[in-house]
């Protein structure tokens, strides 16, 4: 190709001269094949690119198709269910709920409902009028060590940091919660002045204690209460890790770093920041329960809770024994599934780190149970779930609550561009570039925030009604089925049989597929 390459340029300056010796009109060629010309030979003689150096100017053709493939597959190729992480159907009905356009779908469903994994809900005989059942309930949170509990909504904003967003992605996050009566999770990048626009707001605070650490990186008590006493901050969220890059901790790219940013976050800009693995302010799960009477005591008694993608089973349940030797619990604990993430993150870790949200959901309800601590804690969900479907299956499972993190950002206008990592989001969501986030008006999208919020809630309580269930604290593990194999059917109660309250309090009383993990697990260390 090198050798045609030399042909082409030949053949086409030796066209060129004699249409130009003709007529002078056509030297206005040289404009168009010259450089072409001169980029080929460019790429003859770079080394960097085989691809470009074996084929000149026509490599160039590779680069551009791979570029535009993602777009091409999402809009020509895949069909209405095909596309990863989420198809178009799912981004359809965001949109449309966003819009307040119908959402209704004619002449049946798309779905293989014979293919292994599918789920519904059992409805019921006995359905209530949906008049009947309250559209927009509300979930409390607080143990009796808090001092200021929080009536929660069913279904909030997840965590997503200032700085991975956009400054008018999060005004208008946070004015759609004020709106809408929902909390909106900061993520662990600080408490920015773009989440107190009036808004609820659990403050997120990760192991890099942004916007309440020294200069060295480590918590401080100081920055912590003069923030967290804010009325705005109506609880306050521990994170362990996230469904993203469990075990790896958070990412911002030095291009997202302005200075406002690093201001926010009490860093130093120039460079990436990156949130370490692990907390510093304790090593023990003992300690942690100090930490967590130390944050309830700064925030004048707020609600405490952790943020955790399972991993390590004996790791949580050292936790709750913790819990249970200290007396002291957390008012919530927000479940991450593996299948979650907003944010870049290592394949692998996006692929095959972390524990899948329904077992991961799964085995810290039955974990409260089993140490009797479920009646003070609340469990708040977060993984894929942007449906009211969804957010059924998740208190089926045992959650009192959800969180949506990309179902938020679909009715932010996000088109699933896949670029959430390269600062160049097209529609201003996941970016810092003032050209790009000029076209996100948070006034025109925190309706579409709030909108998308009531008509999932009210279409989570239409199906509460269809199965004679009022109230979401009546949902159980028995309401949803699902696809074994091509003949067989279970409910999420066959599937995820629930433990005995306080049979993992006693050794003797653990369950044999418990026994290892409890075992293994101790309050001295994790």
């Amino acid at each position: 190709m090198r050798k045609a390459f030399l042909v082409f340029a030949i053949t086409t300056l030796a066209i060129m001269g004699v249409l130009t010796y003709v007529n002078w009109k056509f030297s206005f060629l040289g404009l168009i094949f010259i450089p072409l010309i001169l980029m080929g030979f460019y790429d003859m003689f770079q080394s960097k690119r085989t691809i470009r150096r074996n084929f000149p100017l026509l490599g160039r053709m590779r680069y551009l198709l791979e570029a535009l493939g993602p777009g091409a597959r999402q809009y020509f190729i895949e069909s209405d269910t095909d596309g990863k992480p989420f198809n178009r159907l799912q981004r359809s009905l965001v949109y449309q709920r966003s819009k307040k356009e119908t959402d209704s779908n004619p002449f049946g469903t798309q779905l293989d409902l014979y293919e292994i994994g599918y789920q519904w809900i059992n409805h019921s005989i006995k359905a209530i009028p949906f008049s009947q059942v309250n559209s927009n309930p509300r979930v409390k949170i607080g143990s009796s060590q808090c001092e200021k509990p929080y009536e929660a909504s069913l279904f909030n904003i997840s965590a997503m940091s200032y700085g991975s967003l956009s400054k008018n992605a999060v005004l208008a996050l946070n004015n759609g919660a004020k709106q809408g009566g929902f909390y909106h999770n900061t993520g662990e990048g600080g408490l920015s002045p773009y989440h107190l626009q009036g808004g609820d707001v659990v403050w997120n605070i990760g192991t890099g204690y942004f916007s309440c650490r020294d200069k060295n990186g480590n918590f401080s008590y100081d920055e912590f209460v003069k923030r967290a006493t804010l009325d705005n901050v109506k609880m306050i969220e521990i994170k362990f890790s996230q469904g993203a890059k469990p075990g790896h901790g958070g990412i911002l790219p030095k291009e997202k770093v302005t200075d406002e940013i690093a201001a926010i976050r009490l860093v130093d800009k120039g460079h990436d920041i990156i949130s370490p693995p692990t907390h510093s302010a304790f090593k023990t799960p003992l300690e942690l329960m100090e930490f967590v009477k130390l944050l309830r005591k700064g925030s004048g008694g707020k609600p405490i809770g952790m943020k955790i993608c399972i991993g390590n089973k004996s790791e949580f349940i050292a936790i709750c024994k913790a819990m249970v030797q200290t007396k002291t619990t957390f008012d919530f604990i927000t479940v991450d599934g593996g299948e979650g993430g907003t944010g870049a993150a290592p394949q692998e870790y996006s692929d095959h780190v972390g524990m899948p949200l329904r077992d991961a959901l799964a085995f810290v309800y039955d974990c409260l149970v089993g140490f009797d601590l479920k009646k003070d804690i609340k469990i708040i969900c977060s993984g894929k779930i942007i449906t009211g479907f969804d957010i059924i299956k998740t208190l089926s499972i045992g959650a009192d609550l959800c969180n949506s993190a990309r179902g938020m950002m679909f009715a932010l206008g996000c088109i699933q561009a896949l670029e959430c990592h390269a600062n160049t989001c097209p529609t201003g969501v996941a970016t810092q570039d003032p050209r790009l986030t000029k076209g996100l008006v948070p006034e025109e999208k925190s309706i579409r925030v709030a909108r998308f919020q009531h008509e999932t809630v009210k279409s989570a309580m239409e199906l509460m009604a269809s199965a004679g269930i009022d109230h979401p604290d009546k949902v159980d593990r028995s309401v949803v089925s699902m696809r074994i194999d091509r003949t067989q059917i279970k409910t999420f109660e066959e599937t995820y049989p629930e433990l005995k309250v306080g049979c993992l309090l006693d050794g003797s009383k653990v369950p044999n597929e418990m026994f290892r993990f409890w075992k293994n697990a101790s309050a001295e260390h994790f």
